[in-house]
């Protein structure tokens, strides 16, 4: 077996790969295919971003690895102003290509391997695992700290809100996942790449003083802006929280030759400057979710926590992917549960990450 093939071979099959022909089912729908299966951006970049990503983009030299000092400020005064996270240093802020770039590596930019345990999710976004696999560590999915027993973690992921069920973790949680890593010397790394898109109730940060005091030591917190600036072609995101665990990271990363492209840096600040194109595009979310909600309970679906995020957690009470075939007969294809773990099997996963129109015709093949 070569090389390659060895580290293939650790992993499952990739899962959109899975539903090949549900999607050709879907597509052959007279009135064309609903793609709710992805959450992909289908709405415009602001003119804003960018303006400013081709204002440099004649700059011919190498980017830095850390970004540059405007876009890591931007950060840090993005995160206070829109989500209350306070005292986090510039320095501990650090570029990444692409969150999901970040989290499939992460286990190995901290050193864990063989032994060390990683703890995921019951229901997870499925790159934990990859994460995991590809640095040889020990897996257990689990929601509740007492399902660990004695065992310590080296590393334990959290994703509030969540992807794929929309579930949103209180402060009181929150405080007790902390308090318990820091008893066991665990990192905890809070995905958290959908907490601009709140619905009902609030979501706070791993790095929020309600939940951590004030103190990152041991925290990681993971930002996208796919979601709400629309960004998943740029590949833009950032980690910071604890400034050694950054320190470290950033020091692998130089060594690795991972730099975010200074055009998507420029872009970045940008964005993470302008709270105006943010609040439009959650606003264009809201609206498709409440007439994608109402069309699924009146076709009979039952939409379970879904209080933030991208996605609706649906069930018929049925496994996912009988679910999944009904949805195809009318033209709508969306992602079975089980892609993200055994406990989601009689769930689909169905996003709003589509046009009106098209979310207006789901809607309408859903309660025809």
């Amino acid at each position: 077996m070569t090389a390659r093939g060895r580290v293939s071979s650790l992993l499952p099959d990739f899962p959109w790969d899975t539903i090949a022909s549900v999607k050709a089912k879907a597509a052959s729908h007279p009135g064309g295919i609903v793609d709710l299966s992805v959450g992909t951006p289908v709405d415009p970049v602001d003119p804003l971003i960018r303006s400013a990503l081709a204002a440099v983009a004649e700059v011919p030299g190498y980017p830095t690895t850390h970004g540059t000092a405007e876009l890591r400020q931007a950060a840090v005064d993005a995160m206070k102003r829109r989500f209350g996270i306070t005292g986090v240093d510039p320095a501990a802020v650090l570029p990444v290509i692409g969150t999901k770039e970040l989290i499939a590596g992460l286990p190995r930019l901290l050193g864990l391997g063989a032994g060390d345990l990683v703890v995921i999710p019951e229901v997870a976004y499925p790159t934990y695992e990859v994460g995991a696999l590809l640095s040889g560590s020990r897996i257990v999915r689990a929601d509740g700290l007492t399902q660990l027993g004695p065992e310590r973690p080296a590393l334990i992921y959290l994703n509030s809100p969540s992807n794929p069920t929309g579930k949103v973790l209180g402060v009181e949680h929150l405080r007790k996942v902390v308090e318990f890593a820091r008893e066991r010397g665990a990192i905890v790394a809070s995905d958290e790449c959908y907490l601009g898109l709140v619905w009902e109730g609030r979501a706070a940060s791993i790095l929020d003083p309600e939940v951590c005091d004030g103190d990152h030591t041991g925290l990681l917190a993971i930002h996208s802006l796919s979601k709400t600036s629309n960004l998943a072609s740029y590949r833009a995101g950032f980690v910071t929280g604890d400034p050694a665990l950054v320190a470290e990271m950033l020091e692998v990363r130089k060594h690795s030759g991972m730099m975010l492209p200074f055009p998507i840096q420029a872009a970045m600040t940008a964005a993470l400057g302008d709270d105006t194109h943010e609040a439009q595009q959650r606003e264009r979310y809201r609206a498709r979710r409440e007439v994608l909600r109402n069309a699924l309970q009146a076709a009979g679906f039952r939409i379970e926590n879904s209080e933030a995020g991208l996605y609706l957690w649906s069930t018929r009470d049925e496994p996912g992917r009988t679910t999944l075939d009904w949805l195809a007969e009318r033209g709508i294809l969306a992602a079975p549960g089980e892609f993200y773990g055994p406990r989601g099997a009689r769930h689909v996963r169905i996003a709003l990450t589509a046009t009106d129109e098209r979310i207006a015709t789901a809607a309408d093949r859903l309660t025809s």
